[in-house]
Order: structure tokens, then C-alpha cells, then sequence
């Protein structure tokens, strides 16, 4: 079977900074392969495209450019925040504010987004919003370890989101519950 919209995909990679003689930056073996429903936009729009249609044992090597994967590194992604939000009974909790620790913040919109704190310094601490990959070129090499046809149990689980609906009936992401 070919990769094709709702398949199944198992598959392993290396994925590399810059080119395949790059820094290594994750590997997905055969004990614990990635396995994914294509086409539900999960994963990289470029990725998925480099796949499209490989079989079972095909293998697969390319390269992502930023603009492809997580896009260019933007200063404006980069914020100084007042110490107020790191502060704990008045003091900053040093726990939280080291260079390179994740933290999870809220955006505007009340929506979760980590960041990276690049720098503290005496009133702001500086963190850094971009995805960890922004502005990296990526380069992956694999192989597909398995394609099948996703269950309608698989597929419906997908619109298990739909306004908090929790009905196995799959009529319910059509405005049907009950």
C-alpha cells in the first residue's frame, strides 16, 4: 500500500542539522518507530510531501530548508518580560530563571507557548518565543516501516475534539450529539 491521505505510517529516521553529515539532532529506530495518521496535519506540510506515496521498506533522504520547516528565526519572537511575571513572595524564583531552561507561558489569546529564557538580567528576563528549530535547515534519511489503511475507529478518534464531544458516534463532529 502507497502513503496516501488517512494511512497509517510507521516509519524510522535521523534527523540532522544542516546536511546528512550534520550534528545529529533525534533518532527514531525500529523498537519504538514514529507512527502517525498521514495527511491530518500533525506533522510538517514538506515532510509528509517527501513521503507521499513511498511503500512499506522504501527508504527516504531530504532536506528541509527553515522557510519548509519551522521557518526563519524573527527577532520580534524574542521578548524582554518584567521580573514581576518570575517573581514568587516578591523574590524571582531562580528555579525558573536560568539561561536555557523551557518555560511555559500564555499568549495573549490565552493560548500555551514556550519559550526559552536567553538572558536575566536586574529587571527583565529576556526569553526567546521562536520553535527550537527556527532557522535550521533539517535533513532527514529513513524508512518506512509499515503503511496501512487507518481504522474507522482511528480516523474517528481524530474528531474526538470537536466541542468537547466524548459520543464514539461518529455522526457527533457533524453537530449530531446527543
Amino acid at each position: 500500500m502507497k502513503i496516501d491521505k488517512n494511512s497509517v505510517v510507521s516509519l524510522t529516521y535521523e534527523l540532522r542539522e544542516g546536511s546528512t553529515g550534520g550534528k545529529m539532532l533525534q533518532t527514531v529506530d525500529n523498537e519504538r518507530p514514529m507512527t502517525f495518521i498521514y495527511g491530518i496535519g500533525n506533522l510538517l506540510p514538506a515532510f509528509e510531501a517527501n513521503i507521499f506515496s513511498l511503500e512499506k521498506g522504501d527508504k527516504f533522504a531530504f532536506i528541509l530548508d527553515p522557510e519548509s520547516a519551522y521557518g526563519e528565526k524573527r527577532e520580534d519572537m524574542i521578548i524582554n518580560l518584567p521580573h514581576s511575571i518570575f517573581e514568587n513572595e516578591g523574590k524571582l524564583d531562580e528555579n525558573i530563571c536560568r539561561i536555557g531552561n523551557e518555560v511555559p507561558m500564555m499568549d495573549s489569546n490565552g493560548n500555551r507557548i514556550n519559550g526559552t529564557i536567553v538572558e536575566v538580567s536586574d529587571t527583565y528576563v529576556k526569553m526567546d518565543f521562536n520553535h527550537p528549530m527556527a532557522g535550521v535547515t533539517l535533513s532527514f534519511t529513513g524508512s518506512i516501516v509499515d503503511v496501512r489503511e487507518a481504522t474507522v475507529a482511528e480516523l474517528n478518534s481524530l474528531n474526538n475534539s470537536c466541542s468537547g464531544c466524548s459520543s464514539d458516534d461518529s455522526s457527533c463532529c457533524s453537530g449530531n450529539c446527543n
